[in-house]
């Protein structure tokens, strides 16, 4: 069945096919008095088409995802659609950017408060917010995403497993490692997948810290997927992946200074050494083996370290989508 024209009102702002608009939606406002607004981007192809979500800053320390957005933005990407409609949020959680953190400034996650309520804490207004005005307008989206804390995730993407529409849209992103989970409760991509929206989630470097990597990968996936949803023209070429159905942590086996030598992207055995913690007084080196073969998809750059610290998540039980089958 053909797409047919959505009509979309955000705000009490229509946005009809054609056109586009930035959006400003009042989430509340600072101490100080300062009004916070979401900035929202909405550029709407002549032809019918899927209406696609883009989003970024979820966690307001995780900057790749807020710079991957801004470039879709900055290049015009969107600005001559084929077909369809994007909507673009380059920062959902201002509160946390403005305060380099994860969360808002009552400690609760914008990730862990869907569909949230016009009057609980401020992490639920903003997921209210958004899932009163954005969401019952898209297809699908895909949420930009880093590694929080000091964790560097290998570009990845986590989409809801025995979802078949998110599978074929993560396949078709083809970054390098798929991850097939659970989403958790209150999280954006939960709440969406009850209501039949596949949501992917991107993962790519680490928080406070940018990588041209990452932020390539993103954007090129980005690319692939709206160029199949036949809303671009152009893209980079499918490329294989790897599904990592299985994984765990290797946990650092002693506290110390913590040294890795092999990083995130790179297959292992099991017995292989993957770096060392050494007690600063120079008395002791433990090796950090790992226990299984697998491949690399997220470490701890963190450089000092407690027993039982999370280092290297390894997934295994590994399936090959080959290019040709995308």
């Amino acid at each position: 069945m053909p797409h047919q024209h959505k009509e979309i009102v955000i705000n009490n702002t229509q946005i009809v096919p054609g056109q586009k608009a930035d959006v400003r939606l009042n989430v509340a406002r600072l101490p100080s008095g300062t009004d916070i607004h979401l900035h929202v981007h909405v550029f709407r192809s002549q032809r019918p088409g899927p209406v696609a979500l883009v989003m970024g800053g979820m966690h307001g320390d995780e900057v790749n995802g807020v710079e991957i957005v801004r470039r879709t933005l900055t290049n015009r990407l969107f600005e001559h659609l084929k077909a369809g409609t994007v909507i673009v949020i380059p920062l959902l959680n201002i509160y946390g950017f403005i305060n380099f953190s994860r969360d808002v400034p009552d400690g609760k996650d914008v990730n862990r408060s869907f569909p949230g309520s016009s009057n609980g804490s401020l992490a639920s207004r903003v997921a209210y917010v958004f899932s009163k005005e954005i969401l019952p307008f898209i297809d699908f989206g895909i949420d930009f995403h880093t590694g929080g804390g000091s964790r560097y995730n290998y570009p990845q993407i986590r989409y809801t497993a025995k979802d078949e529409a998110a599978a074929e849209l993560a396949a078709t992103f083809a970054p390098p490692y798929l991850i097939p989970n659970k989403p958790i409760e209150k999280s954006l991509r939960y709440y969406a997948y009850k209501k039949g929206i596949p949501i992917l989630i991107y993962e790519g470097g680490e928080s406070l810290r940018f990588d041209g990597f990452s932020i390539r990968e993103g954007l090129d996936g980005l690319k692939r997927v709206l160029f199949a949803k036949g809303m671009l023209e152009e893209a980079p070429p499918p490329r294989n992946s790897l599904i990592l159905r299985k994984s765990t942590w290797i946990r650092a086996p002693r506290s110390g200074l913590f040294i890795w030598s092999t990083h995130s992207g790179q297959k292992v055995m099991a017995g292989d050494k993957l770096g060392e913690v050494h007690d600063p007084n120079g008395d002791e080196m433990v090796p950090v083996l790992s226990d299984r073969d697998g491949y690399i998809y997220g470490h701890n750059n963190a450089p000092v370290v407690n027993q039982g610290d999370a280092l290297f998540h390894i997934g295994n039980d590994v399936e090959a989508i080959e290019q040709e089958t995308l």
